[in-house]
C-alpha cells in the first residue's frame, strides 16, 4: 500500500511476542504508516532484539516506500556510545536505510535501581558525546582510546547509510540540544498539546540559534491511544490500567501548569498509586486529565485527536501508542492512522470546538473541580452519552455483550464441577441418567447465573463496583445494561432454575425441593436483602456449603435418586477450592469494601490471617483428599488430582508475595484459584470415573 496522506507512526513497546509485533511492523507498513516506533521497558524486553527481528522480516522485501524502523530510545547508560554504533551497523545491514535511533538517559530511577551513577548535570554531555562518538564511527573514523596505554577504538564494520539520531529526553537542555545538532526530537508519552508547543518553539529557536534549517528537524511523539466503541467507554477503560495510572501520577509540575491543571490533583494520584489503591487513583482521575494528555474515544475521535496534536501543537510525526498492546487495539489504531490521513484540517478544530478531548475552552481551575466537574463518574445505569451513534446492529451486539460479561460464564466451572462430581459417583454406583444428569447440570448452571447477576446488581447499588473496580464487570456502571434489566435478568434466571427443579421432582420427590430452595435463597440472598451473607463475613461458609456438599450431593440424588455419604465427602476439596476462590477476591479487595462498609471475612480476621485461611483452604482441599484416599473413604484413583499441584505452586506464590504487601501479587488470585479449581475438579471427577474400571 501506498504511504498515507499525513505521515503517521506506531509506537509500541518492548512486550509479549516477538512474532506478534513483527506482524503488526508488517501490518503497519501495508496500511501506509510512516514507521514503527520500539522502546525500551525495563525491565521487560530487549527493544534492540525486537527492532532487529522486525529489520530482519522487513528487510527482505526491496520496496522503496520509506518505511522505518526505529529504536525510540536507548541510551548511553546502559549501553556503550560503542555498542550502539554496532547495533546500528548491524540493524542498517537487515533493513538498509530505514533504522533510526533514539537517544536519552533512561529513566533516573531505573539507572538506579540498576546501581548505574546518573548525575543530571552530566546528562547532556554524555548524550551529545555519544552522538558524536557514533556519527564518527559510522563514518569509519577511529577514536581515542578511553584508557590510556591501549589502542584507539577502530570500526571493523562497513559505514552503514546515513542513520538519523532523535533525541528522547524532556528537559529544556536536551531539547536545545535536538535543535543544535540532532536530527530529530522524540516527545515522551503524555504530554499535553500546550506543553509540545512550547517544547517545539524551544526546539526551533536552538535551531535558528545554531545556523539550522529548523524545517530540517523532524519532530515526533508518542500519543497513549485508548480505542472503544464510545469514547466514554475508552476513558472508563482508561482510568482502571496501571500504566494510565501511573502516567497521571508523574506529570511534571511544568506540563501540568501549562496545561491548567494544579499539582494537588497530581499528588493525590500518586499517593494513591504508591499505595498500590488503584481503585482509588483511578477514580481520582478526571475526563479532562485523561484528554490532555493522551487520545481516548473512537478511532474517528483518536484520529481527530491526532490531528489536533499536529496542527496545533506543530508535531510533525504523531506516534499512536496502545494503551493496551493486543491484536484488536493495535488494529483500532491502524483505521484511526488510515481516517487521520484523510481529514480535513477543520475538523480538529471543530472538534476541539464540541468540546471533545482537549476543550477548547481549558481545564478547570481546580482539583477539587477536577474531581467533581469534568471528571463526574457517570451514574450506574445512565445511558452512554453517544450511544445514539451505534448503528442497530452495534447496539443490540453491546447488549449482548452486556448479558455475557454480567453473567460471568468463565466462573461455571464453579458449578460444573461439583456436578460432575456427583454424576461421575452416581455412574461409579452404576445408578447413571444422562438425561437426568443434564436436567442437574442445566438447574445448577441457571442457579449459578442468577446468582452472578443478583450480586453485580446488589454491589453496585451498594457502591462496591464502580467504573474503576479493577475486576467489576463494569455492565451495569456503563449503561450497556441497566440495572432493571439486569435484576429481571437475574430473577428470570432463578425462575428458569425453578422450573428444572419442578421437573426433578416430579422424578425424585420433595428431597430436591428441600435442597433446590436451599440453593435458590443461597444464591439470592448472597447480596440481596434482607440477609445479604456477603457482606456480613458469611460468604466464604456459605459458598463452600452450596458449591461444595450441597450442589455435589443434590447432583448425586437427582441422578441416582439416593443420597450417598460418599458425595459428601467428595465434596469437602471440591467446596474447599471454591470457597477459596471467594475468599481470594475478597482478600484482595479488603480495602474497597471497607471503604464501602461492606463486612466480609477478610476484613473482619485482618490481613494476616486472611492470608493464612486462604492458605488454609487451598491446602485443605489435598490434605481432605489424602485423607479420604487414606481412610479408604475415596478411591485412589482420585488421587489423579495431585497432577495439579504445579498450579497449587502459582497460587500459593502469589498469596505469599500478597502477604509481604505486594498486592499486585493478587490482583489475578480469584482467577488463579479458579484455574486451579477447575483443574484439581476436572482430574479429581476423571479419577472417580476411572475407579470403576480399575477396582
Amino acid at each position: 500500500m501506498d504511504p498515507l496522506a499525513r505521515r503517521i507512526g506506531l509506537g509500541l513497546a518492548a512486550r509479549g511476542a516477538v512474532d506478534e509485533v513483527v506482524a503488526w511492523a508488517a501490518d503497519a507498513r501495508r496500511h501506509g504508516l510512516d514507521s514503527i516506533w520500539i522502546h525500551d521497558s525495563y525491565f521487560e524486553r530487549d527493544a534492540v532484539s525486537f527492532v532487529a527481528a522486525i529489520a530482519s522480516h522487513l528487510g527482505q522485501d526491496e520496496r522503496e516506500d520509506g518505511f522505518r524502523i526505529a529504536l525510540g530510545a536507548v541510551n548511553p547508560y546502559t549501553r556503550h556510545p560503542v555498542v550502539l554504533a554496532m547495533t546500528g551497523s548491524a540493524l542498517d545491514e537487515m533493513a538498509p536505510g530505514r533504522v533510526v535511533m533514539g537517544l536519552g538517559t533512561g529513566l533516573p530511577l531505573r539507572l538506579r535501581q540498576m546501581g548505574i551513577p546518573y548525575a543530571p548535570e552530566d546528562a547532556v554531555e554524555r548524550v551529545s558525546a555519544a552522538m558524536d562518538q557514533l556519527r564518527a564511527l559510522w563514518a569509519g573514523e577511529r577514536l581515542p582510546p578511553g584508557s590510556e596505554g591501549v589502542p584507539p577504538l577502530q570500526p571493523m564494520f562497513a559505514p552503514p547509510h546515513r542513520i538519523p539520531l532523535v533525541i528522547a529526553a524532556y528537559r529544556r537542555e536536551f531539547v536545545a540540544l535536538a535543535g543544535r545538532k540532532a536530527d530529530g526530537y522524540l516527545a515522551r508519552p503524555a504530554e499535553s498539546i500546550p506543553s509540545l508547543r512550547g517544547i517545539i518553539r524551544r526546539l526551533r529557536q536552538a535551531a535558528t540559534e545554531a545556523g539550522r534549517d529548523a524545517d530540517s528537524i523532524e519532530t515526533a511523539g508518542y500519543l497513549l491511544t485508548l480505542v472503544d466503541d464510545s469514547r466514554r467507554g475508552a476513558l472508563n477503560r482508561a482510568k482502571r490500567e496501571p500504566f494510565v495510572i501511573y502516567m497521571m501520577s508523574v506529570l511534571g509540575d511544568v506540563s501540568l501548569a501549562r496545561a491548567g491543571f494544579e499539582r494537588e490533583l497530581r499528588d493525590r494520584i500518586a499517593a494513591a498509586w504508591r499505595a498500590e489503591d488503584y481503585h482509588a487513583a483511578g477514580s481520582l482521575i478526571p475526563d479532562a486529565l485523561l484528554d490532555a494528555y493522551m487520545l481516548c474515544g473512537t478511532r474517528e475521535e483518536v484520529a481527530t485527536g491526532a490531528l489536533a496534536f499536529h496542527l496545533d501543537a506543530g508535531l510533525g510525526l504523531p506516534l499512536l501508542q496502545p494503551v493496551l498492546q493486543e491484536s484488536s487495539q493495535v488494529e483500532a489504531v491502524f483505521d484511526a492512522a488510515r481516517i487521520y490521513a484523510l481529514l480535513p484540517e477543520s475538523a480538529a478544530r471543530r472538534w476541539a470546538d464540541a468540546g471533545t478531548p482537549v476543550a477548547a475552552s481549558g481545564p478547570p481551575e481546580t482539583a477539587s473541580e477536577l474531581a467533581n466537574g469534568a471528571g463526574r463518574t457517570r451514574r450506574s445505569g445512565e445511558p452512554l452519552e453517544d450511544e445514539h451513534r451505534l448503528s442497530g446492529g452495534e447496539r443490540l451486539r453491546r447488549r449482548a455483550g452486556a448479558v455475557w460479561e454480567i453473567i460471568r460464564p468463565f466462573a461455571y466451572t464453579a458449578s460444573v464441577i461439583p456436578v460432575a462430581a456427583g454424576g461421575a459417583l452416581a455412574f461409579v454406583d452404576q445408578r447413571f441418567s444422562v438425561g437426568l444428569f443434564l436436567l442437574a447440570l442445566l438447574g445448577a448452571l441457571l442457579l449459578h447465573t442468577g446468582t452472578n447477576v443478583i450480586n453485580e446488581v446488589y454491589d453496585v447499588r451498594q457502591g462496591i463496583d464502580t467504573i474503576t473496580s479493577p475486576r467489576a464487570s463494569h455492565a451495569i456502571v456503563k449503561g450497556r445494561i441497566s440495572e432493571r434489566a439486569a435484576y429481571r435478568l437475574g430473577v428470570a434466571s432463578f425462575a428458569a432454575a425453578a422450573v428444572v427443579g419442578i421437573a426433578l421432582i416430579a422424578l425424585r420427590g420433595w428431597p430436591i425441593a428441600v435442597l433446590g430452595i436451599i440453593g435458590v435463597a443461597g444464591g439470592y440472598f448472597y447480596t440481596a436483602p434482607p440477609f445479604q451473607y456477603k457482606f456480613h463475613a458469611l460468604g466464604v461458609p456459605l459458598v463452600f456449603a452450596l458449591m461444595g456438599p450441597i450442589m455435589t450431593l443434590g447432583a448425586y440424588y437427582a441422578v441416582s435418586g439416593r443420597p450417598s455419604p460418599g458425595a459428601v465427602i467428595l465434596s469437602v476439596p471440591i467446596g474447599l477450592l471454591v470457597a477459596a476462590i471467594l475468599h481470594g477476591n475478597e482478600w484482595r479487595d479488603m480495602s474497597e469494601d471497607t471503604r464501602a462498609g461492606i463486612v466480609t471475612l477478610s476484613s473482619r480476621i485482618g490481613k494476616e490471617l486472611a492470608h493464612y485461611a486462604y492458605l488454609g483452604l487451598t491446602l485443605g482441599s489435598y490434605i481432605s483428599l489424602g485423607l479420604a484416599v487414606a481412610f479408604r473413604l475415596l478411591p485412589p484413583t482420585t488421587l489423579l488430582a495431585i497432577l495439579s499441584l504445579p498450579l497449587l505452586v502459582v497460587v500459593l506464590r502469589s498469596a505469599e508475595l500478597g502477604a509481604t504487601g505486594q498486592a499486585r501479587a493478587i490482583a489475578m488470585i480469584d482467577l488463579q484459584t479458579a484455574r486451579l479449581h477447575m483443574t484439581f475438579g476436572a482430574l479429581l471427577v476423571i479419577g472417580v470415573v476411572l475407579s470403576a474400571y480399575l477396582t
